[in-house]
Protein backbone atom coordinates (compact mmCIF):
# COMPACT_ATOMS: atom_id res chain seq x y z
CA UNK A 1 0.00 0.00 0.00
CA UNK A 2 1.29 3.45 -0.92
CA UNK A 3 0.82 6.40 1.55
CA UNK A 4 3.57 8.39 0.79
CA UNK A 5 2.45 12.17 -0.03
CA UNK A 6 -1.47 10.93 0.91
CA UNK A 7 -3.10 13.31 3.54
CA UNK A 8 -4.62 10.28 5.79
CA UNK A 9 -6.88 10.97 8.55
CA UNK A 10 -7.67 8.84 11.92
CA UNK A 11 -10.40 8.90 13.48
CA UNK A 12 -9.93 7.81 17.45
CA UNK A 13 -6.60 8.24 18.94
CA UNK A 14 -6.81 5.01 21.66
CA UNK A 15 -3.98 2.68 21.33
CA UNK A 16 -5.13 1.28 17.51
CA UNK A 17 -5.50 4.70 16.51
CA UNK A 18 -2.12 6.01 17.71
CA UNK A 19 -0.36 2.98 16.32
CA UNK A 20 -2.07 4.00 12.49
CA UNK A 21 -0.80 7.70 13.12
CA UNK A 22 2.48 6.62 13.16
CA UNK A 23 2.13 3.65 10.80
CA UNK A 24 1.30 6.63 8.11
CA UNK A 25 3.48 8.58 9.11
CA UNK A 26 6.47 6.41 8.65
CA UNK A 27 5.36 5.56 5.58
CA UNK A 28 5.34 9.39 4.28
CA UNK A 29 2.00 10.32 4.54
CA UNK A 30 0.43 13.59 5.62
CA UNK A 31 -1.35 12.59 8.59
CA UNK A 32 -4.17 14.48 10.81
CA UNK A 33 -5.19 12.71 14.05
CA UNK A 34 -8.45 13.63 15.33
CA UNK A 35 -10.66 12.32 18.65
CA UNK A 36 -14.21 12.96 20.36
CA UNK A 37 -12.22 14.06 23.58
CA UNK A 38 -10.93 17.58 24.34
CA UNK A 39 -7.08 17.73 24.34
CA UNK A 40 -6.97 17.67 27.71
CA UNK A 41 -8.09 13.74 28.61
CA UNK A 42 -6.00 12.64 25.71
CA UNK A 43 -3.64 10.28 26.70
CA UNK A 44 0.34 11.23 26.61
CA UNK A 45 0.95 8.71 23.15
CA UNK A 46 -1.87 10.58 21.63
CA UNK A 47 -0.21 14.26 22.37
CA UNK A 48 3.29 12.93 21.31
CA UNK A 49 1.97 12.24 17.85
CA UNK A 50 2.17 15.79 17.41
CA UNK A 51 5.74 16.02 17.52
CA UNK A 52 6.18 12.47 15.55
CA UNK A 53 4.40 15.52 13.07
CA UNK A 54 0.61 15.05 12.74
CA UNK A 55 -1.81 17.45 13.16
CA UNK A 56 -3.29 16.71 15.78
CA UNK A 57 -7.61 17.96 16.21
CA UNK A 58 -9.71 17.42 19.50
CA UNK A 59 -13.05 17.49 20.89
CA UNK A 60 -14.72 16.38 17.95
CA UNK A 61 -14.91 15.35 14.04
CA UNK A 62 -16.00 18.33 12.07
CA UNK A 63 -17.14 17.89 8.95
CA UNK A 64 -14.36 20.71 6.99
CA UNK A 65 -11.80 17.91 8.83
CA UNK A 66 -12.67 15.72 5.99
CA UNK A 67 -11.32 18.61 3.17
CA UNK A 68 -8.71 17.27 0.60
CA UNK A 69 -8.33 13.68 2.75
CA UNK A 70 -7.44 10.88 0.33
CA UNK A 71 -7.98 8.22 3.21
CA UNK A 72 -10.18 8.03 6.64
CA UNK A 73 -8.57 5.38 9.09
CA UNK A 74 -11.11 5.06 11.49
CA UNK A 75 -11.02 3.66 15.63
CA UNK A 76 -13.17 0.36 16.02
CA UNK A 77 -14.31 2.50 18.77
CA UNK A 78 -15.85 5.03 17.05
CA UNK A 79 -19.15 4.61 15.46
CA UNK A 80 -20.23 6.02 12.21
CA UNK A 81 -21.59 10.07 11.94
CA UNK A 82 -22.73 11.94 9.41
CA UNK A 83 -20.04 13.58 8.21
CA UNK A 84 -18.40 10.29 7.51
CA UNK A 85 -21.00 8.93 5.66
CA UNK A 86 -20.67 11.73 3.27
CA UNK A 87 -17.16 11.46 2.98
CA UNK A 88 -17.84 8.14 1.86
CA UNK A 89 -21.13 8.03 -0.55
CA UNK A 90 -18.68 10.54 -1.94
CA UNK A 91 -16.24 7.84 -3.28
CA UNK A 92 -13.64 8.71 0.02
CA UNK A 93 -12.09 5.47 1.33
CA UNK A 94 -12.62 4.48 4.90
CA UNK A 95 -10.67 1.09 6.60
CA UNK A 96 -10.21 0.20 10.01
CA UNK A 97 -7.10 -0.11 11.57
CA UNK A 98 -6.61 -4.00 11.28
CA UNK A 99 -6.95 -3.36 7.19
CA UNK A 100 -4.59 -0.74 6.77
CA UNK A 101 -2.01 -2.97 8.60
CA UNK A 102 -2.72 -6.41 7.34
CA UNK A 103 -2.21 -4.44 3.87
CA UNK A 104 1.76 -4.28 4.79
CA UNK A 105 1.58 -7.89 5.32
CA UNK A 106 0.81 -9.52 2.32
CA UNK A 107 1.92 -12.80 2.18
CA UNK A 108 2.14 -14.04 5.66
CA UNK A 109 -1.23 -16.33 6.54
CA UNK A 110 -3.64 -14.37 9.00
CA UNK A 111 -6.15 -16.27 11.29
CA UNK A 112 -9.12 -14.47 12.71
CA UNK A 113 -10.93 -15.52 16.15
CA UNK A 114 -14.73 -13.93 16.01
CA UNK A 115 -17.75 -14.51 17.67
CA UNK A 116 -19.89 -12.83 20.72
CA UNK A 117 -17.97 -14.70 23.19
CA UNK A 118 -14.45 -17.05 23.64
CA UNK A 119 -12.90 -15.02 21.15
CA UNK A 120 -9.57 -14.14 23.50
CA UNK A 121 -9.55 -17.63 24.90
CA UNK A 122 -9.57 -19.47 21.64
CA UNK A 123 -7.16 -17.11 20.12
CA UNK A 124 -4.40 -17.61 22.63
CA UNK A 125 -4.94 -20.97 22.50
CA UNK A 126 -4.49 -20.83 18.38
CA UNK A 127 -1.52 -18.93 19.51
CA UNK A 128 0.10 -20.99 21.39
CA UNK A 129 -0.72 -24.09 19.42
CA UNK A 130 0.95 -22.17 16.42
CA UNK A 131 4.07 -21.67 18.42
CA UNK A 132 4.41 -25.08 19.85
CA UNK A 133 4.29 -26.14 16.36
CA UNK A 134 7.74 -23.82 15.33
CA UNK A 135 5.88 -21.17 13.97
CA UNK A 136 6.74 -17.77 14.42
CA UNK A 137 3.54 -16.25 15.30
CA UNK A 138 1.88 -12.83 16.04
CA UNK A 139 -1.20 -12.46 18.43
CA UNK A 140 -2.98 -8.90 18.92
CA UNK A 141 -5.79 -7.53 17.20
CA UNK A 142 -8.63 -7.16 19.75
CA UNK A 143 -6.40 -8.93 21.87
CA UNK A 144 -4.27 -6.38 22.69
CA UNK A 145 -1.27 -5.12 20.77
CA UNK A 146 -2.61 -3.46 17.27
CA UNK A 147 -1.34 -4.93 14.15
CA UNK A 148 -0.27 -1.47 12.88
CA UNK A 149 2.41 -1.69 16.17
CA UNK A 150 4.52 -4.32 14.29
CA UNK A 151 4.52 -3.78 10.40
CA UNK A 152 7.71 -4.23 9.24
CA UNK A 153 8.47 -7.33 11.38
CA UNK A 154 8.14 -11.16 9.96
CA UNK A 155 6.29 -13.85 11.29
CA UNK A 156 5.05 -17.01 10.05
CA UNK A 157 1.63 -16.29 10.32
CA UNK A 158 -0.30 -13.87 12.22
CA UNK A 159 -3.35 -14.23 15.07
CA UNK A 160 -5.88 -11.79 15.39
CA UNK A 161 -9.31 -11.45 17.40
CA UNK A 162 -11.47 -9.27 15.84
CA UNK A 163 -14.43 -7.67 17.05
CA UNK A 164 -17.25 -6.71 15.17
CA UNK A 165 -16.19 -3.15 15.17
CA UNK A 166 -12.90 -3.84 13.71
CA UNK A 167 -14.97 -6.15 11.12
CA UNK A 168 -17.04 -3.02 10.04
CA UNK A 169 -14.15 -1.98 7.66
CA UNK A 170 -12.32 -4.94 6.17
CA UNK A 171 -12.50 -4.28 2.37
CA UNK A 172 -9.44 -6.99 1.43
CA UNK A 173 -8.31 -7.94 4.91
CA UNK A 174 -7.70 -11.86 3.66
CA UNK A 175 -7.67 -14.23 6.36
CA UNK A 176 -5.89 -18.14 5.76
CA UNK A 177 -8.63 -19.24 8.80
CA UNK A 178 -11.02 -17.56 10.31
CA UNK A 179 -13.33 -18.88 13.11
CA UNK A 180 -16.92 -17.57 13.68
CA UNK A 181 -17.32 -18.84 17.78
CA UNK A 182 -21.10 -18.38 17.74
CA UNK A 183 -23.33 -14.84 17.80
CA UNK A 184 -25.50 -13.59 20.38
CA UNK A 185 -27.09 -10.62 21.43
CA UNK A 186 -24.36 -7.64 22.11
CA UNK A 187 -23.70 -4.17 21.07
CA UNK A 188 -27.13 -3.90 20.19
CA UNK A 189 -26.57 0.02 21.64
CA UNK A 190 -24.45 0.32 18.64
CA UNK A 191 -26.34 -1.08 15.51
CA UNK A 192 -29.52 -0.88 14.17
CA UNK A 193 -30.53 -4.66 14.33
CA UNK A 194 -29.33 -7.62 15.85
CA UNK A 195 -28.75 -9.20 12.15
CA UNK A 196 -26.57 -5.97 11.35
CA UNK A 197 -24.13 -6.71 14.53
CA UNK A 198 -24.19 -10.60 12.52
CA UNK A 199 -23.36 -9.32 9.57
CA UNK A 200 -20.46 -6.99 10.70
CA UNK A 201 -19.43 -10.36 12.84
CA UNK A 202 -19.17 -12.19 9.12
CA UNK A 203 -17.65 -9.83 7.13
CA UNK A 204 -14.25 -10.98 7.03
CA UNK A 205 -15.54 -14.81 5.68
CA UNK A 206 -16.21 -12.65 1.74
CA UNK A 207 -12.63 -12.27 0.57
CA UNK A 208 -11.92 -15.72 1.57
CA UNK A 209 -11.83 -18.34 -1.26
CA UNK A 210 -11.69 -22.41 -1.52
CA UNK A 211 -8.13 -22.82 -0.25
CA UNK A 212 -8.81 -20.87 2.91
CA UNK A 213 -10.87 -22.58 5.87
CA UNK A 214 -13.78 -21.00 7.68
CA UNK A 215 -14.57 -22.85 11.31
CA UNK A 216 -17.45 -22.16 12.89
CA UNK A 217 -19.92 -23.77 15.57
CA UNK A 218 -21.84 -27.14 14.23
CA UNK A 219 -25.28 -27.22 13.71
CA UNK A 220 -25.20 -23.28 13.89
CA UNK A 221 -27.72 -21.53 11.09
CA UNK A 222 -26.50 -18.20 11.75
CA UNK A 223 -22.97 -18.69 11.44
CA UNK A 224 -23.52 -20.93 8.57
CA UNK A 225 -25.13 -18.09 6.88
CA UNK A 226 -22.15 -15.58 7.50
CA UNK A 227 -19.53 -18.49 6.35
CA UNK A 228 -21.35 -18.90 2.91
CA UNK A 229 -20.69 -15.13 2.15
CA UNK A 230 -17.07 -15.92 0.75
CA UNK A 231 -16.51 -19.56 -0.86
CA UNK A 232 -13.99 -20.93 2.07
CA UNK A 233 -14.06 -24.86 2.95
CA UNK A 234 -16.10 -24.89 5.72
CA UNK A 235 -15.19 -27.21 9.03
CA UNK A 236 -17.28 -27.68 11.88
CA UNK A 237 -16.51 -27.96 15.93
CA UNK A 238 -18.59 -29.18 18.56
CA UNK A 239 -18.41 -30.83 22.37
CA UNK A 240 -21.36 -33.09 21.62
CA UNK A 241 -22.16 -33.67 17.86
CA UNK A 242 -20.34 -36.65 16.18
CA UNK A 243 -21.09 -34.89 12.81
CA UNK A 244 -18.54 -32.01 13.69
CA UNK A 245 -15.54 -31.88 12.01
CA UNK A 246 -13.79 -31.09 15.27
CA UNK A 247 -14.94 -33.30 18.10
CA UNK A 248 -13.84 -35.46 20.97
CA UNK A 249 -13.71 -38.91 20.50
CA UNK A 250 -12.66 -41.63 22.60
CA UNK A 251 -10.97 -39.32 24.94
CA UNK A 252 -9.38 -37.32 22.38
CA UNK A 253 -10.05 -34.18 21.07
CA UNK A 254 -10.14 -35.33 16.75
CA UNK A 255 -10.08 -33.35 13.63
CA UNK A 256 -11.56 -35.54 11.68
CA UNK A 257 -9.90 -34.02 8.05
CA UNK A 258 -6.55 -33.31 8.91
CA UNK A 259 -6.66 -36.30 11.83
CA UNK A 260 -4.32 -34.03 14.64
CA UNK A 261 -5.58 -35.19 18.05
CA UNK A 262 -4.79 -34.40 21.75
CA UNK A 263 -6.11 -35.69 24.83
CA UNK A 264 -9.30 -34.38 26.14
CA UNK A 265 -7.46 -34.68 29.50
CA UNK A 266 -4.56 -32.17 28.53
CA UNK A 267 -7.11 -29.15 28.59
CA UNK A 268 -6.83 -27.36 31.53
CA UNK A 269 -9.61 -25.22 31.11
CA UNK A 270 -12.81 -25.52 32.78
CA UNK A 271 -16.41 -25.88 31.21
CA UNK A 272 -18.39 -27.19 27.70
CA UNK A 273 -17.17 -23.71 26.34
CA UNK A 274 -13.82 -24.44 26.54
CA UNK A 275 -13.92 -27.83 24.90
CA UNK A 276 -15.88 -25.88 21.85
CA UNK A 277 -13.01 -23.08 22.08
CA UNK A 278 -10.28 -25.99 21.65
CA UNK A 279 -12.56 -27.68 19.09
CA UNK A 280 -12.12 -24.13 16.75
CA UNK A 281 -8.64 -23.59 17.99
CA UNK A 282 -7.77 -26.88 16.35
CA UNK A 283 -9.98 -26.15 13.16
CA UNK A 284 -7.76 -22.70 12.74
CA UNK A 285 -4.18 -24.24 13.31
CA UNK A 286 -5.17 -27.63 11.24
CA UNK A 287 -5.40 -24.83 8.29
CA UNK A 288 -1.44 -23.77 8.87
CA UNK A 289 0.37 -26.76 6.93
CA UNK A 290 1.58 -27.48 10.60
CA UNK A 291 3.23 -31.08 11.06
CA UNK A 292 1.21 -33.80 12.04
CA UNK A 293 1.18 -34.85 15.38
CA UNK A 294 -0.59 -36.77 17.68
CA UNK A 295 -0.68 -38.02 21.24
CA UNK A 296 -0.29 -37.55 24.99
CA UNK A 297 3.42 -35.99 24.49
CA UNK A 298 2.41 -34.35 21.22
CA UNK A 299 3.34 -30.59 19.97
CA UNK A 300 -0.36 -30.11 20.15
CA UNK A 301 -0.79 -31.62 23.50
CA UNK A 302 1.91 -29.69 25.26
CA UNK A 303 0.36 -26.75 23.76
CA UNK A 304 -2.88 -27.46 25.04
CA UNK A 305 -1.80 -29.05 29.05
CA UNK A 306 0.55 -25.64 29.29
CA UNK A 307 -2.36 -23.60 28.52
CA UNK A 308 -3.80 -22.26 31.86
CA UNK A 309 -6.71 -19.80 30.29
CA UNK A 310 -6.68 -16.30 30.74
CA UNK A 311 -7.71 -14.08 33.70
CA UNK A 312 -11.07 -13.08 34.59
CA UNK A 313 -13.11 -15.76 32.42
CA UNK A 314 -13.66 -18.10 35.26
CA UNK A 315 -10.95 -17.93 37.19
CA UNK A 316 -11.16 -19.20 41.18
CA UNK A 317 -10.20 -16.74 43.52
CA UNK A 318 -11.29 -18.57 46.38
CA UNK A 319 -13.22 -21.00 48.89
CA UNK A 320 -14.85 -20.09 51.79
CA UNK A 321 -16.55 -22.72 53.81
CA UNK A 322 -17.22 -25.15 50.87
CA UNK A 323 -18.19 -22.35 48.81
CA UNK A 324 -15.94 -21.37 45.39
CA UNK A 325 -15.73 -17.84 44.47
CA UNK A 326 -15.12 -17.59 40.27
CA UNK A 327 -14.36 -14.28 38.72
CA UNK A 328 -15.87 -13.93 34.84
CA UNK A 329 -15.93 -10.64 34.85
CA UNK A 330 -14.93 -11.11 31.07
CA UNK A 331 -18.45 -12.16 30.47
CA UNK A 332 -19.89 -8.17 29.26
CA UNK A 333 -22.83 -10.01 27.29
CA UNK A 334 -25.50 -12.53 28.12
CA UNK A 335 -24.36 -15.19 25.70
CA UNK A 336 -21.28 -15.23 28.15
CA UNK A 337 -22.63 -15.45 31.52
CA UNK A 338 -24.90 -18.22 30.56
CA UNK A 339 -22.07 -20.00 28.93
CA UNK A 340 -20.21 -19.59 32.38
CA UNK A 341 -23.00 -20.56 34.49
CA UNK A 342 -24.02 -23.49 32.83
CA UNK A 343 -19.92 -24.67 32.52
CA UNK A 344 -19.70 -24.59 36.51
CA UNK A 345 -18.99 -27.83 37.59
CA UNK A 346 -20.77 -27.10 40.72
CA UNK A 347 -24.55 -27.64 40.69
CA UNK A 348 -25.95 -24.34 42.07
CA UNK A 349 -24.28 -20.97 41.85
CA UNK A 350 -25.04 -17.66 43.36
CA UNK A 351 -25.05 -15.24 40.27
CA UNK A 352 -23.35 -11.59 40.75
CA UNK A 353 -24.59 -9.46 37.39
CA UNK A 354 -25.43 -5.90 36.59
CA UNK A 355 -23.65 -2.95 34.99
CA UNK A 356 -23.62 -1.04 31.66
CA UNK A 357 -26.60 -2.50 29.93
CA UNK A 358 -26.10 -3.48 26.29
CA UNK A 359 -30.13 -2.96 25.58
CA UNK A 360 -29.79 -7.39 24.76
CA UNK A 361 -32.52 -9.48 26.22
CA UNK A 362 -31.87 -11.57 29.62
CA UNK A 363 -34.46 -14.28 29.30
CA UNK A 364 -31.26 -16.86 27.66
CA UNK A 365 -29.96 -15.89 31.29
CA UNK A 366 -32.81 -16.58 33.37
CA UNK A 367 -33.51 -19.70 32.07
CA UNK A 368 -29.93 -20.58 32.94
CA UNK A 369 -30.89 -19.80 35.96
CA UNK A 370 -33.78 -21.55 36.74
CA UNK A 371 -31.74 -24.47 36.05
CA UNK A 372 -28.31 -23.46 38.00
CA UNK A 373 -29.23 -20.31 40.23
CA UNK A 374 -29.12 -20.47 44.00
CA UNK A 375 -29.68 -16.66 43.72
CA UNK A 376 -28.82 -13.22 42.06
CA UNK A 377 -27.01 -10.63 43.27
CA UNK A 378 -27.38 -7.41 40.92
CA UNK A 379 -24.86 -4.55 41.18
CA UNK A 380 -25.03 -1.67 38.39
CA UNK A 381 -27.09 0.51 35.96
CA UNK A 382 -28.35 -2.41 34.49
CA UNK A 383 -29.75 -3.71 37.55
CA UNK A 384 -33.57 -3.22 37.17
CA UNK A 385 -34.05 -4.45 33.52
CA UNK A 386 -32.22 -7.97 34.46
CA UNK A 387 -34.65 -7.67 38.21
CA UNK A 388 -37.74 -7.27 35.71
CA UNK A 389 -36.66 -10.57 33.59
CA UNK A 390 -35.73 -12.43 36.91
CA UNK A 391 -38.53 -11.70 39.28
CA UNK A 392 -40.40 -14.74 40.17
CA UNK A 393 -37.55 -17.42 39.06
CA UNK A 394 -35.05 -16.83 41.78
CA UNK A 395 -34.54 -15.26 44.60
CA UNK A 396 -33.14 -11.71 43.96
CA UNK A 397 -30.96 -8.58 45.96
CA UNK A 398 -29.58 -5.72 44.84
CA UNK A 399 -26.16 -4.10 46.05
CA UNK A 400 -24.78 -0.68 45.96
CA UNK A 401 -21.09 -2.22 45.38
CA UNK A 402 -18.66 -5.09 44.54
CA UNK A 403 -18.06 -5.24 48.47
CA UNK A 404 -21.62 -5.61 49.28
CA UNK A 405 -22.52 -7.82 46.14
CA UNK A 406 -19.92 -10.68 47.53
CA UNK A 407 -21.48 -10.29 50.94
CA UNK A 408 -25.02 -10.60 49.80
CA UNK A 409 -23.67 -13.61 47.77
CA UNK A 410 -22.01 -15.44 50.51
CA UNK A 411 -25.76 -15.28 52.57
CA UNK A 412 -27.43 -17.36 50.02
CA UNK A 413 -24.67 -19.38 49.13
CA UNK A 414 -24.41 -23.08 50.36
CA UNK A 415 -21.86 -25.31 51.02
CA UNK A 416 -21.08 -27.30 48.18
CA UNK A 417 -22.33 -23.94 45.50
CA UNK A 418 -20.33 -21.68 43.56
CA UNK A 419 -20.23 -17.92 43.60
CA UNK A 420 -19.67 -16.36 40.19
CA UNK A 421 -19.16 -13.23 39.10
CA UNK A 422 -20.53 -13.04 35.73
CA UNK A 423 -22.09 -9.53 34.53
CA UNK A 424 -23.60 -9.69 31.03
CA UNK A 425 -22.61 -6.06 31.27
CA UNK A 426 -19.86 -3.99 30.41
CA UNK A 427 -18.03 -2.35 33.38
CA UNK A 428 -18.12 1.30 32.31
CA UNK A 429 -21.28 2.84 35.05
CA UNK A 430 -19.11 1.24 38.35
CA UNK A 431 -15.43 0.41 37.13
CA UNK A 432 -12.28 1.53 35.04
CA UNK A 433 -12.83 -1.77 32.90
CA UNK A 434 -13.41 -5.41 33.13
CA UNK A 435 -9.90 -6.01 34.90
CA UNK A 436 -10.68 -3.47 37.53
CA UNK A 437 -14.44 -5.01 38.48
CA UNK A 438 -12.90 -8.63 38.60
CA UNK A 439 -9.72 -7.25 40.79
CA UNK A 440 -12.64 -5.77 43.04
CA UNK A 441 -14.31 -8.77 43.02
CA UNK A 442 -11.24 -10.79 44.09
CA UNK A 443 -10.05 -8.38 46.70
CA UNK A 444 -13.41 -8.37 48.48
CA UNK A 445 -13.32 -12.15 48.74
CA UNK A 446 -9.49 -12.03 49.64
CA UNK A 447 -10.60 -9.81 52.49
CA UNK A 448 -13.64 -11.96 53.85
CA UNK A 449 -10.44 -15.10 53.58
CA UNK A 450 -8.76 -12.87 55.61
CA UNK A 451 -11.90 -12.20 58.40
CA UNK A 452 -12.50 -15.37 58.66
CA UNK A 453 -8.33 -16.61 59.38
Amino acid sequence: MELAGRNVLVIGLGRSGVAAVRLCLDKGARVTATDAAPRERLSKEALALEAAGATLAAGGHPASIFDGIDLVVISPGVPSFPALEAFEKAGGEVIGELELAARFFVGTPIALIGGTNGKSTTTALVHAMLEAAGKKAFIGGNFGTPLAEVVGQSFDAIVLEISSFQAERVPTLHARAHALLNITDDHLDRYPSFEAYADAKGNPFVTMGPEDTAVIPHGDALCAKQAARGGARVVTFSATDEAATVRPVGGNIVHRDAWHAFPLDALQIAGKHNIENACAALGVVAAFGVPFDDGPDSWLARAVRDFRGLGHRTVLVGEIDGVRYYDDSKGTNVGASVAALRGLAEDKAVLIAGGKDKLGAYEPLVDALRQKGRALVLIGEAADRIEAAARGAIAIARASSMVEAVHLARRFAKPGDAVLLSPACSSFDMFRDYKDRGDQFAQAVQSMLEVRS
